[in-house]
């Protein structure tokens, strides 16, 4: 039954990778992927081997990158879309993380040449630039430039999980809640307007909370203003969200 349902999630993955089309490398493409941090600095005969190597690709929704626990053979970087990083054990599933352009993932497995330690999937159709592992440390290991960007990078990434522990051990599921819809807000006048452009249950399992606790803690944050219309979360007491959020803990630069 074990081996069977390990073939049936190859056989998937397979298809998956089949509908994705390879497209033509753009001129704006090339200086969107010149934009990131990563590789502003980088001399331009540099940069030019990478994207020589690289090959852009569109993804439909729902199709799995990577695999947690497959070698890492490419750096991905999000032109366009949004992937959610997640992890299995045990049959069950949770989200670690949502990225959107221009960002990459994941740096830290291509530079050491270790394995995923985290799976990725698109949650809707999606551009993904993919730069081979070993074009990215042979760039790292000629051109000095990208020293830098490299460990400042990787330090972004270690203070990103740094913050996110904290919120779990310091915040409770209502003020972890309260903290996402303050960072992803935007200002309307008074109110703040949040979008969640994927499913509640996967903002949950990111959370660290199930479904019943996400709804529970929607109706509780009515008292702080909060007004819930599907999938849109506006708030007409900011400065109530904002103190229920602890900002403090969860949004300033440790």
């Amino acid at each position: 039954m074990i081996a069977f349902v390990f073939l049936f999630d190859i056989c998937q993955f397979l298809m998956q990778r089949m509908a994705a089309e390879t497209l033509t490398l753009r001129a704006e493409d090339i200086h969107t992927v010149r934009s990131l941090p990563l590789f502003a600095d980088i001399s331009e005969s540099q940069f030019g081997a990478l994207m020589g190597a690289a090959f852009l690709q569109r993804f439909p929704a729902q199709t799995q990158l990577i695999h947690e626990g497959d070698q890492a053979d490419f750096l991905h970087v999000i032109v366009e879309g949004m992937v959610e990083m997640f992890s299995t054990s045990n049959g069950e599933e949770t989200t670690i993380g949502f990225l959107e352009p221009v960002s990459t993932f994941i740096l830290a497995a291509v530079l050491v040449e270790k394995v995923y330690l985290q799976s990725a999937r698109t949650l809707e159709p999606s551009r993904i630039l993919m730069i081979p592992a070993q074009a990215i440390r042979d760039v790292f290991a000629r051109d000095p430039a990208f020293a830098g960007p490299v460990v400042r990078e990787l330090a972004e990434r270690y203070r990103e999980v740094v913050r996110q522990l904290k919120s779990q051990k310091m915040q409770s599921g209502l003020e972890r809640l309260a903290a996402w819809l303050f960072a992803r807000g935007e200002r309307r006048g008074d109110v703040i307007e949040t979008r969640i452009p994927f499913e509640k249950a996967k903002l949950a399992s990111f959370l660290g909370m199930t479904r019943e606790s996400l709804s529970r803690s929607f109706a509780s944050l009515a008292d702080h203003g909060v007004t819930v219309r599907g999938r849109v979360i506006f708030c007409n007491r900011p400065d109530a969200l904002a103190r229920l959020a602890r900002t403090e803990h969860s949004t300033h630069d440790h």
